[in-house]
């Protein structure tokens, strides 16, 4: 590989300047912003493949310097040069920490995890195998020349892209600019042709009533019998004079209406013309409106650009990191973004292919009215509601998902007394944005039967909109290994996302076994171990604490788990006793320092496990190590126009009371009956009951607009192969004035078989 000196002379100098001109914009909204600062310099040098030492950038950045304009970015870019053959190979020596010619998996993974977002060996082990043409598990210099060189390029492709993009965005606004300047001086003239209209046409009705009284003088008659003259016609002509001024879109469109109508309109009356132009200036004006949110929404895809390419392509930080540590000009950022999507496009966190699946799940009315029970004194007749029908089930996930940026985390739900606990978020939004979110659940290693837990999303805000609404969105659309997905726009703002499952599956244990497993042993030396068993367990319970999925336990996931086993937070002193007691890298947790932890507490407590058990049965384990009180789960939230979305960890907790003291119920309740079947309950004129229906479950919600207490009796006995979020499929309720109840939650008992729901109410 030849040395070059400088881009410039490389290349057409008008070609050289809009490379320029690219890696600028992926930094800044236009090229009249300026450089304010050292790193800001560094950055915008990154991106264009240059990658300049301290020394270097003290040349162009003194003392002495405020700012630098896109034109001083340009010259710089003239003179320093890009990478070159050379600091490629100083990189490669640097990597090559024993020098055998070759970058191993763990030196790339030591460079990479030295600074930033920390990668696990198997995402640097797919870095490597994109590269990796012979396939021996190590890069030599030519494959790792081929990873950086092409990846740079690929960023230069998109840095491109971007800026056609944010060009087209301006000419759009300018555009629209014009257009409403345009309207607006059209509805000037429209107003003062109106206003002349009405001068004209009110000449006309006082030289009407003149002649009129002529001609009654004339005649004797009375004026009365003389017709008055129909205003019909100056109003007809001036509401169509109004609807040709107002927009030069709707005089467009009046004539080719006219065009296309040919004799027909000429045959219609004078209020035919007059309806015809109000509907066809409606019609219009809808168009214009919806041409108009066609454009801000495309408005909206091309905000985003105004970030980084590495931020475009959903990374942090992967070889962006390896110059600071060798020193080099090798520009490696833009690689950084495309190794990680390149990750995702290999199944790194990228979305499953939707299977199909059967169920039953529509409303048809009852066939047999012997089956039907007996009415009570109130009720003359039962009224039985049954839902059934074949559907497969695939989720319509956008077809670009994965030029969006993905965002991800772990979770679980905890049973706990009967009550549901679990993972909660804040989610973050800076741009307005559309957004896809999925969330399906995790199978233990043991525990959890076939068939998968539901798992769902509620997307609320972080207060009422102007309806008094918190709910913006929930999942309802699910695929056949049970991940659910929804699909909405958002505006830039908080919003708190919360995982939420039915309890048809989820259940709290009916008893537990009085055979309890062995957690700790001793070893010849009389030391106590954990067993292998109890130690299979503490690595699931890592994984799934290990929420950001990057192979270690931070402080805070540390935090969240410490607060879900003991109640308490992770005091300063407590970090410390850990941090002096097992090793950790880079200040986080990893698994074996976690096992560690653990064989600590055992020797500790000289083989007492009570402690051992608080954290097992917090975590959601029986005696025998099975998981059946916890159902870990993933949530991916991807954003279509937001690069920067953030989506936190909280609390591990209880559902919260929202604003206006909405309880979290009470908000799925009434998101349920916006989106249900109404039925009135007979015997009551202000009770109803909602039958809502998704592709997992369906739920019953009762809704008592009352001033009483209402007592109903509900019976879904004769549904078939179903199972509810309560032991029996009949039980009586007792509704508060004023109020909801969610009555039951049902779906199939078994996945492959269709099933059905019939239910009965009656008044008590």
């Amino acid at each position: 590989m030849s040395r070059r000196s400088s881009r410039s002379s490389t290349m057409d100098q008008g070609e050289f300047i809009l490379e320029c001109k690219a890696a600028y914009l992926s930094m800044f909204d236009s090229i009249k912003e300026k450089i304010e600062s050292q790193d800001s310099l560094l950055e915008a040098l990154q991106q264009t493949g240059r990658n300049p030492s301290v020394k270097v950038l003290k040349k162009y950045w003194t003392n002495d310097t405020d700012e630098l304009s896109f034109d001083d970015f340009v010259d710089i870019c003239r003179k320093e040069p890009v990478t070159t053959s050379d600091d490629l190979m100083k990189a490669f020596r640097k990597i090559d920490i024993n020098g055998d010619g070759y970058i191993s998996l763990e030196e790339l993974h030591k460079i990479l995890t030295s600074k930033g977002e920390k990668k696990s060996k198997s995402e640097v082990k797919t870095m490597i195998d994109e590269v990796d043409e012979n396939r021996d598990g190590r890069l030599d210099y030519k494959e790792f020349c081929k990873m950086v060189m092409s990846t740079t390029e690929e960023s230069k492709k998109m840095q491109r892209k971007m800026m056609e993009r944010k060009e087209k965005k301006k000419k759009q606004e300018i555009e629209r600019r014009d257009q409403e300047k345009s309207a607006s001086q059209a509805n000037i003239e429209s107003g003062n042709r109106k206003k002349e209209a009405n001068k004209e046409n009110k000449d006309d009705d006082d030289d009407d009533e003149i002649d009129e009284e002529c001609v009654t003088a004339r005649s004797g008659s009375a004026r009365s019998e003389r017709p008055k003259p129909s205003p019909r016609k100056s109003m007809s002509e001036t509401t169509t004079s109004q609807a040709k001024d107002v927009s030069p879109l709707r005089t467009s469109f009046k004539e080719k209406t006219e065009d296309i109508s040919g004799s027909r309109t000429s045959l219609q009356s004078k209020d035919d013309v007059l309806l015809t132009s109000r509907r066809s200036s409606r019609s219009q004006t809808k168009d214009s409106s919806r041409s108009k949110k066609e454009k801000d929404r495309e408005g909206l895809c091309s905000s985003r650009l105004s970030n980084s390419p590495d931020k475009l392509m959903g990374s942090n930080s992967t070889l962006q990191n390896v110059p600071d540590v060798i020193g080099s000009n090798v520009s490696l950022t833009s690689a950084s973004g495309l190794m990680a999507k390149n990750l995702r496009q290999n199944g790194e966190g990228s979305p499953p292919i939707p299977a199909q699946r059967k169920s039953l799940l529509h409303t048809a009315s009852s066939s047999d009215p012997d089956d039907l029970p007996r009415p009570s004194p109130r009720v003359k007749k039962d009224k039985s509601r049954q839902s059934s029908v074949s559907r497969s089930h695939k989720l319509d996930e956008p077809k670009n998902l994965r030029e969006w940026t993905h965002t991800k985390s772990k979770g679980s739900f905890f049973m706990e007394d009967g009550s549901l606990i679990c993972h909660q978020y804040d989610f973050n939004l800076p741009d307005d944005s559309k957004i896809w979110i999925t969330m399906q659940p995790q199978k233990a290693s043991r525990g959890m039967d076939s068939n998968p837990v539901d798992t769902s999303v509620f997307i609320l805000r972080d207060r009422p909109d102007e309806d008094g609404n918190l709910l913006v969105a929930f999942t309802e659309h699910r695929d056949g290994r049970g991940k659910y997905g929804v699909s909405c726009d958002l505006s830039a703002g908080k919003y708190y996302i919360m995982p939420y499952t039915t309890g048809c599956r989820f259940k709290s244990r009916k008893s537990e076994s009085e055979k309890e497993a062995k957690l700790v042993s001793q070893d010849k030396g009389g030391k106590y171990v954990i067993t292998k068993a109890f130690r299979k367990v503490l690595e699931d319970i890592f994984d799934y604490s290990d929420l950001d999925g990057n192979g270690f336990m931070s402080r805070k996931e540390f935090n969240l788990f410490n607060i879900r086993t003991s109640g308490e937070e992770v005091a300063d002193e407590e970090w410390q006793v850990v941090e002096d007691r097992i090793d950790l890298e880079d200040g986080e947790i990893t698994k074996a320092g976690f096992l560690q932890l653990n064989e600590l507490e055992a020797e500790d407590s000289e083989g007492d496990t009570e402690d051992l058990w608080t954290t097992l049965v917090s975590m959601g384990y029986n005696k025998q190590l099975i998981m059946d009180q916890a159902c870990p789960f993933q949530l991916d939230v991807y954003t279509e126009d937001c690069d920067d979305a953030e989506l936190d960890v909280v609390r591990v907790d209880s559902y919260p009371t929202y604003p206006g003291d909405l309880s979290f119920d009470d908000i799925i309740s009434k998101s349920f009956i916006k989106h249900g079947e109404i039925s009135r309950v007979k015997g009551m004129k202000d009770l109803c009951m909602y039958t809502y229906k998704n592709d997992g479950w369906a739920s019953l919600v009762l809704d008592n607009k009352s001033h009483t207490r209402v007592r109903v009796e509900l019976d879904c006995s004769r549904s078939e192969n179903v199972i509810s979020n309560h032991d029996s499929l009949q039980r009586t309720l007792r509704v508060d004035p004023g109020s909801t109840l969610i009555a039951y939650h049902l779906m199939p008992e078994d996945e492959d078989r269709d099933w059905q729901v019939k239910c009965t109410e009656t008044i008590r």
